[in-house]
């Protein structure tokens, strides 16, 4: 796999990156999004925060007839609003790794994001979580109950 967790200090750009790639693996087999993803990182700007946050209908439209994609409305839908809602917890608590990092329990963590952000049920948010290299304790014992030990996504 060539994906690997982000490492270095991360931007907006980088969290709303890792969410798209989250939300697109969605019910996808990794190997397929990782075979797209530069196309993709090009169909949506890059991941530039505010132009994604900005995309209209129209938008929307012209990103499903991209080949470079999967092409799923609804998965491009959330990707535009999770950006926007990345950019209102950026703001709300000067920072997304302050956002996550507020969280005492890791349940409640992975609940929020489930309820913020559109495609994120447990393990994508899990798979979400890994990218952005926000390890925990329960992230390690959520990875050995549901695929004996390894995350999915780091073989």
């Amino acid at each position: 796999m060539n994906w690997q967790p982000i490492t270095a200090e991360l931007t907006l750009t980088d969290y709303v990156a890792s969410m798209a790639r989250a939300v697109f693996v969605s019910g996808i087999n990794w190997k397929v999004i990782d075979a797209k993803w530069d196309g993709i990182r090009e169909a949506f700007d890059n991941f530039d925060p505010l132009k994604v946050a900005a995309y209209t209908p129209a938008d929307v439209d012209r990103l499903m007839t991209d080949a470079r994609i999967i092409r799923n409305r609804k998965k491009i839908e959330a990707i535009v609003r999770n950006t926007g809602e990345l950019i209102n917890v950026d703001r709300e608590f000067g920072g997304v790794e302050k956002y996550l990092a507020s969280f005492d329990d890791n349940e409640l963590l992975i609940k929020d994001l489930h309820k913020r952000f559109a495609f994120l049920g447990e393990s994508v948010a899990h798979f979400f979580l890994f990218g952005v290299n926000f390890n925990y304790p329960a992230q390690e014992a959520w990875a050995k109950a549901h695929f004996g030990g390894e995350h999915p996504h780091g073989r």
